[in-house]
């Protein structure tokens, strides 16, 4: 009897017994016994050997068989177990040798058994991993050589796996040899542990991996050390133990031999991963060697994980033994040491192995950042060993192969989509996903399908659903029918848990043929595919879009085929970074390119650099022109068109022009989209509320480089092709007048071509043109911009066709009488030298019009009257100096933007629809704004900056959705009448001198700019109706001015005395350089009647009065009273962070002074350090610490443009040997006003804080500071003045109880 588990087990019963939940077979455990027993499986001894006596059946590893046997209960193959059996027998029969020469026949241990039984268990669990690869007649067979002359007999392979042994017979056959010797003593030992807690072993039941989770090291770290201890392994060291890991390292790295010390041994194989540096004189040391030879030896029979480090030496004389290494191996052959060919074996395979290069040359990077990519190379790779991968050597899908695992594991995922283009690794990431799962053992049975749609149009879907369902259910099966109408099969499919994945999916008939519907309970099915829709339409739950690599990565990948290591050489990696690029991170991309110029000069790399910017790669077009073939026409030629024309375009913009070409081209793009041939992407800095408008169409430069081929290969000649984008073939077709009918559109960048005379007839060919579009890549406009020349003549003959017209430069004086624009989309000439765009007397119909774009048209005079222009929506005459009349424009209810910005002989206003959200007048001769401005009911924005307005209509009051009006630098001299709905005013420059008391039009002003104006007095806050003394704090809101001013901005203002009734919680006040200002207050912040304004992140807290030496006292204590109210609510805030995310990081106050407030801070310094003591805590609450900080500072010397730079270093040190904690945290000013010099007068007074300067006490003591301002910006003589000498500090200390909530109007307790 034998106790497992606590349950009591009798071998000899003929019961079945129970093992948790599983069953074992009496069968298979009296198969086992007989097995051993010398009358049922002898077993011929080798010539001159003892016979070995017969291993009994015996209590010490009952339960571990036990267990053993339970796995294999599940197993419904008797041969299986025959073969499991047999392979335990052979194991604890062998014999062990003592001496050369002789046998020591010894009684098989606990260990022997315990060690038999691990084998077999990871030989099981690896074969039925592997059974999905096996057909479904076949049968399991084990071959035994019998031994005979002399030989000692040895255990067969396995058959029946396809001609494939199963993954751990090489670790299975090394157990037979030298493994049992070199770790006989920690078996055994270990054995005995397991006998005596009397547990399975961790390994039965674990994937073969788990054992990984049991080591001692992480890392085994191989070196030379008269090479490298101290200098590069050291700091490796060092950088490794700072993650946290667990490194083997021999502290006393001398010479001890040409044998390896079992204890340096044992920690190579309790070690995950070796690190071995090889240095130049590393072959030199025998003990080196023998590291490497046991560290291959694992890295082949068990997959050690191995990374080489060729630390200055070249990784071609490593792994063919020369130079140095030679040398070394010479001298040791020399000795006739019996170990030299083990370790030559072994050496050279290091060499082969992918590692870091590191040439120590000058051009190389430095080692610090060599050693943070290995340390992070061995993180992860440490990470999948421990998440039991059973992957290749893959580069950068951890993060998503573990978000797939994820989704497996939950219930709600039954299908999974893997979506991306061509080469993206779709079926790597899928295959990586595959074979983890495997190790699980979740599932009955699993198939991964590669290339399904390749197959089906090879073999035919029917014949490739068969092969499908029979290595699923493990019978030959045959099904004529389109669907799977057998009851029977469906419900032998229903009855099973399994894994497949479909791989390179077109269609989603092809998952319903397949079956998948009929999978059982539990089963996972990942499928691959280059289009959204399919995915969608063949149910899949989670779709996944496979992300391309980043730069890091992607240079890795590159990296392990170009030069067949980790990293690229010093000389090469100008030129990797360069193939990066083109790739773009996609993996196919990298690998064809790596292999291609493996070993290649590096005269050849340039060349093949030039190749790809005109014809790209030809292997990778080919690989996703699959994905072009199977468009339909509309599609194709959306494509083509966004490949030459409209790549990075808006996608509104594009939608519209090709709309006007194609029908239903919005949903071919949406198609392409799917089809992962073009992407959607968002303009930078454009927030998520406004993205939609600003979507542009992309795509990735290796499917451009495709498509691009794709039109080359129309015609030899380029006159032929349907589209011409480059500056070349452009130049000759317009020279020689080569167009043909074939050409649809030109793209030319002016700047890449010589000056080129164009007669009127050199687009009179092309009957088909639909796309013109020349530009010049630099910016604004530039002489050298005008190539493209008029040869004598004023007008140029242009196809009907056209719907797209960008001609930057535009030669001609206007567009041809003969040109019909009934096609014309969009109209773009900027810069050109057109007068008119065509005669009003030719009554051209532009129908279809929609965007006319005129700016820095210098000589542009009149425009026509657009009658037939209804679907016009913009029209851009931004910088047309000339232009003096413009038509009425009240008919174009399309219209949506108007700019006429720097239209100086403007003089009339002009007459736009009723429903007009944005006009643009500045810079023009309008001397008033009209009556009749009250129809424009929807106007949202008025610009009239720099304008000749003297006069603005009452009526514009009456506008309640205007939010925005811009009159700054206009000659008015009194405040105007505004609507009530107004959120921002800027009345800078102005002459207007005082703010009318009278007027309540700015209660929801947020922003409001007087700078450089007349204005003598701002009083916030004042009765609308009677009395005109301040209001109390009982009058209502409603009697309240400026209550939502969050930026308000006076600098400048050289005769402003007073701002009165300030906001309490004004986000932004700047009052640089208001010499005359005597009086600052700020309405009581307990009135309630001002809100602390929503954190959407708009604004800091800033609040300057430099240069304000006129400010009474008063005026200064009002000043740094509403800072300290500030620093309070903010602390209470930011004690809150993870709700208020968009809560300001900063407060920024400064003012004319040297004095600092011994009541506001309490601890002060006239250095520019200080230290203070922290009070103790009173109470068991745990508080915050809350510092902010006073300094003062002569900026006499700042001049030009400053851009002052506060810092702040601190030091928290806990009590008793708690340690302390170093922290750094800086502010930073410049003033915004770049039309004015600025100059500071005198000292400066600083009240600074900061999100980071609260801080949860953590039993400190003691808090040391060092401040420190600097101005980063260069003077008007071009001297810098780096440092700028702070002569004062004081800090002030509030402490605020962790467990209050927050709340604006909280007090801090105040230590004082």
């Amino acid at each position: 009897m034998v106790k497992v588990n606590g349950q009591t087990v009798n071998p000899d019963s003929g019961s079945v017994c129970r093992f948790g939940s599983q069953q074992v077979s009496v069968w298979a455990k009296r198969r086992f016994r007989s097995s051993l027993h010398l009358g049922s499986h002898k077993r011929i001894p080798p010539s001159g050997h003892s016979r070995q006596p017969t291993p009994r059946l015996s209590s010490a590893w009952a339960h571990t068989t036990h267990g053993l046997l339970t796995r294999l209960s599940s197993t419904r193959a008797h041969t299986t177990h025959s073969l499991v059996l047999h392979q335990i027998r052979a194991k604890v029969q062998q014999p062990s040798t003592a001496a050369a020469g002789s046998t020591r026949v010894r009684q098989p241990t606990t260990a022997h058994w315990t060690k038999a039984v691990f084998m077999a268990a990871n030989q099981h669990r690896t074969t039925k991993r592997s059974q999905h690869n096996t057909h479904p007649k076949t049968t399991l067979v084990t071959e035994t050589k019998a031994d005979d002359g002399g030989a000692n007999g040895k255990q067969g392979r396995p058959r029946g796996f396809g001609g494939r042994a199963p993954e751990r017979w090489l670790e299975t056959k090394r157990w037979n040899g030298k493994c049992a010797s070199t770790k006989k003593e920690e078996d055994e030992e270990e054995a005995t542990k397991l006998e005596e807690e009397d547990q399975l072993p961790q390994a039965i039941s674990s994937s073969p991996s788990s054992s990984r989770h049991q080591m001692k090291h992480q890392v085994f770290l191989s070196f030379r050390g008269e090479d490298t201890r101290l200098n590069f392994t050291a700091h490796l060291l060092k950088a490794l133990k700072d993650t946290g890991m667990n490194v083997f390292f021999d502290e006393e790295k001398l010479e001890k031999g040409e044998q390896l010390s079992p204890a340096l041994s044992r920690a190579i194989a309790a070690s995950n991963l070796s690190v071995i540096v090889l240095s130049k004189d590393y072959a030199s040391s025998k003990s080196c060697l023998a590291e490497v030879s046991d560290i291959m030896d694992r890295n082949y029979t068990q997959g050690h994980i191995v990374l080489p480090i060729f630390y200055h030496v070249d990784p071609s004389h490593v792994r063919n033994i020369c130079g140095s290494f030679k040398t070394s191996f010479e001298e040791h052959e020399s000795k006739r040491l019996p170990q030299i060919q083990r370790w030559k074996a072994a050496f050279a395979g290091v060499g082969k192995l992918k590692g870091w290069h590191i040439e120590g040359n000058k051009f190389d990077r430095p080692e610090t950042e060599y050693i943070k990519d290995i340390v992070e190379y061995v993180i992860k790779k440490l990470m999948n060993s421990y998440s039991k991968s059973v992957s290749e050597e893959l580069v950068g899908i951890d993060d998503q192969k573990n978000m797939i695992l994820g989704l497996i594991e939950r219930e709600d995922s039954r299908i999974i989509g893997l979506w991306g283009m061509g080469g993206i690794g779709k079926t790597t990431l899928a295959e990586a996903v595959y074979k983890e799962v495997l190790v699980s053992l979740k599932f009955e049975d699993s198939c991964f399908l590669q290339n399904v749609n390749e197959k089906i149009e090879k073999q035919g879907m029917e014949s490739l659903r068969n092969d499908f369902l029979s290595e699923l259910l493990r019978q030959e099966i045959r099904i004529r029918t389109p669907s799977i109408r057998s009851s029977f099969i469906q419900e032998r499919l229903n009855n099973k848990r399994v894994m497949v994945v479909l791989d390179d999916v077109h269609d989603s008939d092809q998952l319903d043929y397949m079956g998948v519907e009929h999978f059982g309970h539990g089963s996972k099915v990942i499928i691959t595919s280059r289009d959204r829709q399919v995915l969608i339409n063949g149910g899949v739950e989670k779709i996944h879009g496979v992300n391309k690599l980043n730069e890091n990565d992607s240079l890795q990948l590159f990296s392990t085929f170009a030069f067949k290591q980790l990293n690229p050489t010093t000389d090469f990696l100008d030129l990797s970074k360069k193939f990066v690029e083109y790739a773009q991170g996609n993996p196919l991309g990298l690998k064809v390119l790596g292999s291609q110029l493996y070993k290649k000069s590096r005269r050849d790399w340039e060349s093949e650099v030039d190749k790809l910017k005109e014809y790209g790669q030809p292997k990778i077009s080919l690989i996703l022109k699959r994905s072009f073939d199977g468009l339909d026409e509309l599609e194709k030629n959306i494509f083509l068109d966004v490949v030459c024309f409209f790549k990075r375009e808006l996608k509104d913009d594009v939608e519209e022009i090709l709309s006007c070409c194609y029908m239903g081209a919005v949903c071919g793009i949406s198609n392409l989209v799917d089809k992962c041939l073009l992407d959607i992407t968002i303009l930078p800095g454009i927030s998520m509320h406004h993205m939609l408008g600003f979507q542009c169409i992309s795509m990735h430069d290796l499917l451009e480089e495709m498509g691009k081929n794709i039109v080359r290969q129309e015609s030899k000649v380029p006159g032929k092709r349907s589209r011409l984008w480059t500056p070349k073939d452009v130049y000759q077709v317009l020279k020689y007048n080569k167009g043909t009918n074939a050409i649809e559109g030109i793209k030319l960048d002016i700047a890449h071509i010589h000056k080129l005379w164009l007669c009127p007839t050199s687009f009179q060919n092309m009957l088909n043109l639909r796309f013109i579009i020349f530009f010049y890549s630099n910016n604004g406009w530039d002489s050298q911009g005008m190539k493209l020349l008029a040869n004598g003549v004023d007008i140029l003959s242009l196809p009907d066709e056209l719907r797209y017209l960008c001609w930057e430069y535009y030669p001609f004086k206007s567009l041809s009488s003969s040109f019909n624009p009934k096609n014309l989309v969009v109209l773009k000439l900027p810069y050109g030298d057109i007068e008119q765009l065509w005669n009003e007397d030719d009554h051209q119909s532009a129908v279809n019009l929609r965007e006319i774009h005129l700016n820095a048209c210098k000589n542009l005079r009149k425009i026509p009257n657009l009658k037939g222009a209804a679907k016009l929506e913009i029209l851009d005459c931004n910088g047309c100096q000339s232009l003096v009349e413009l038509p009425c424009l009240n008919h174009l209810t399309s219209l949506e933007r108007l700019d006429l910005q720097g239209c100086r002989n403007l003089r009339q206003f002009p007459q736009v629809p009723n429903h007009f959200p944005i006009l643009k007048l500045s810079e023009t001769r309008i001397e008033e704004v009209p009556d009749s401005i009250e129809q424009l009911i929807l106007l949202e924005r008025l610009y009239l900056e720099n304008s000749r307005v003297k006069k603005l209509s009452s009526n514009i009051s009456k506008l309640e959705s205007l939010e925005s009006l811009d009159l700054s630098h206009c000659p008015l001299v009194e405040f105007p009448e505004i609507p009530r709905s107004l959120t921002g005013l800027s009345l800078c420059g102005t002459e207007i001198e005082e703010v009318a008391s009278s007027s309540d039009c700015l209660c929801n002003s947020r922003c409001l700019d007087m700078s450089s104006s007349s204005i003598q007095k701002l009083q916030c806050n004042v009765p609308l109706i009677g009395s005109r003394e301040v209001p109390t704090i009982d009058l209502p809101s409603s009697m309240l001015r400026f209550k939502s001013l969050r930026y308000l901005k006076m600098s400048h203002c050289k005769s402003l005395k007073v701002l009165s009734e300030l906001p309490p919680y004004l986000r932004y006040l700047n009052a640089h350089d208001c010499t005359s200002l005597e009086k600052v207050s700020f309405a009581c912040q307990n009135q309630h009647l001002y809100e602390f304004h929503s954190f959407d992140g708009e604004y800091d807290f800033f609040m300057v009065f430099s240069n304000c030496l006129s400010l009474n006292q008063d005026s200064v204590d009002n000043i740094e009273a509403n800072v300290m109210i500030k620093i309070g609510s903010l602390a209470e805030i930011w004690k809150w962070a993870s709700k208020n995310d968009y809560a300001p990081d900063r407060l920024f106050c400064c003012f004319a002074g040297n004095e600092i407030s011994a009541n506001r801070f309490e601890y002060q310094s006239v250095k520019s350090s200080l230290t203070l003591q922290i009070a103790p805590e009173g109470h068991k609450r745990r508080r915050f610490l809350v510092f902010s900080i006073c300094l003062v500072a002569d900026l006499r010397h700042c001049h030009g443009k400053a851009n002052l730079q506060c810092l702040c270093e601190y030091q928290l040190t806990a009590s008793g040997s708690g340690g302390y904690e170093k922290f750094k945290t800086e502010w930073f000013w410049s003033e915004p006003d770049y039309d004015l010099e600025p100059t500071y007068m005198g000292d400066h007074v600083f009240i600074l804080f900061n999100r980071d300067m609260v801080k949860k006490d953590k039993d400190y003591e003691v808090a040391s500071f060092k401040f420190s301002v600097n101005n980063l910006s260069y003077s008007v003589n071009g001297r810098r003045s780096d440092h700028i000498r702070v002569e004062k500090c004081g800090v002030h200390v509030s402490y605020v109880d962790d467990e209050s909530s927050p709340n604006p109007q909280h007090k801090m307790h105040r230590h004082t």
